[in-house]
């Protein structure tokens, strides 16, 4: 059947001059090159922003660093004395975006990775996640930065970096997606990309942005103090932008390191409130948290489980509120409902810590659910 079509075709052909099909022959090749270039993902992940303003769940974007753990195989040893380690992925804002979307949330990652194999498994694994990626950049000068963490016999850790410097931290302003920070409901962040310039330009920038365009500011500083030059610097700059944020959450560690008090109290937490905040969080590991609001405070009781490696359980408390209060702020003037959302986000904070790595224990809603149903 192929003849007769042929036969036709030239004879189409014949009617029209040399040049016009030279330019019918080029605008193919132009059309081809289009086709090409399409990406897919890129698609994909924008028709899910897309879906924000038709609807669908509120965007949370998270903005830092995302990097490799290396976590010893055997708990309770030093680094020198570990037998091997395994690979995860983690950092804290990316943990936060990742624990979202496993929660059945919408969220985004704004940030800079090395231009190497660690640095594209990563944003893969973002992607694998359903976090979108347009906030992501590639540093082809630095490598992705890397964290040994050592972990105690009680599942707790200590962290050795290696990020000198490493591409989180030369996120520029001018590299922003300034298109998907304005789509976000609530804007996450830490204070890791504080420390060095340009990502503390970048970062300050990208609050800015993200506050005028109307999103809930959340803020979990994260303290990682072998990062910071030293301990002054460290509660310099994380109190620098205390006062922007509307949801802060701190741990007890971080609690006595920014106010001096070995008190773990209502006082001492209070110490740390100001105007524009809407909720104070301070989880206390095993003892669960305290909340404190504008009109109440209290404390939610934790889930006891067998913890393997705490990296994470942080920020799956963090992802699991902020996924809940995304689309109904009222949650922030209601007692009785924050504490549901909070025994909600301890039940992911437990079950993170059941396993090694930030990212691979991150539970989704089935699984806590799950785990709270065996808890009545």
């Amino acid at each position: 059947w192929l003849s007769p079509v042929a036969s036709l075709v030239v004879l189409y052909i014949n009617h029209f001059s040399p040049s016009f099909i030279f330019y019918i022959i080029l605008f193919c090749i132009f059309l081809l090159l289009s086709i090409l270039r399409f990406d897919p993902k890129k698609s994909f992940n924008r028709s899910r922003l897309l879906m924000a303003s038709n609807g669908e769940k509120g965007l949370i974007v998270s903005f830092g660093e995302m990097l490799i753990d290396f976590v010893p195989t055997e708990s309770g040893v030093s680094l020198a004395e570990a037998p091997g380690f395994l690979k995860a992925p983690g950092g804290a804002p990316a943990n936060v975006a990742i624990a979202v979307s496993r929660l059945g949330g919408r969220s985004a990652f704004v940030g800079k990775l090395g231009d190497d194999e660690f640095g594209h498994m990563l944003a893969g694994i973002l992607r694998k996640n359903g976090v979108a990626d347009q906030g992501i950049n590639f540093d082809t000068g630095a490598r992705t930065a890397l964290a040994f963490v050592t972990l105690r016999a009680d599942g707790d850790r200590e962290f050795m970096f290696y990020r000198n410097p490493s591409a989180d931290m030369l996120l520029r302003p001018d590299e922003l997606n300034l298109e998907l920070i304005r789509s976000a409901k609530v804007f996450h962040y830490g204070s890791i990309s504080l420390i060095v310039e340009p990502c503390r330009s970048a970062h300050l920038k990208a609050m800015e942005v993200a506050k005028e365009a109307g999103a809930l500011l959340s803020y979990d500083p994260n303290l990682r103090e072998p990062l910071w030059p030293s301990k002054e610097e460290a509660k310099t700059q994380i109190m620098s932008i205390w006062d922007k944020a509307e949801i802060i959450k701190v741990s007890d560690v971080e609690l006595e390191f920014l106010t001096g008090s070995n008190k773990i109290d209502d006082e001492t937490a209070m110490s740390l409130w100001h105007p524009n905040l809407k909720l104070l969080l301070v989880t206390l590991g095993e003892k669960g948290c305290r909340y404190y609001a504008k009109h109440f405070r209290g404390s939610v009781d934790p889930f006891h489980v067998d913890a393997v490696d705490t990296t994470g359980a942080g920020d799956s408390f963090v992802g699991a509120l902020l996924n809940k209060i995304a689309d109904d702020q009222s949650i922030l003037e209601n007692e009785e409902r924050l504490r549901k959302v909070l025994r909600f986000a301890n039940a992911c904070g437990a079950i993170t810590t059941t396993k090694k790595g930030a990212i691979p224990a991150l539970p989704t809603e089935t699984e806590v659910n799950s785990f709270l149903e065996g808890k009545k």
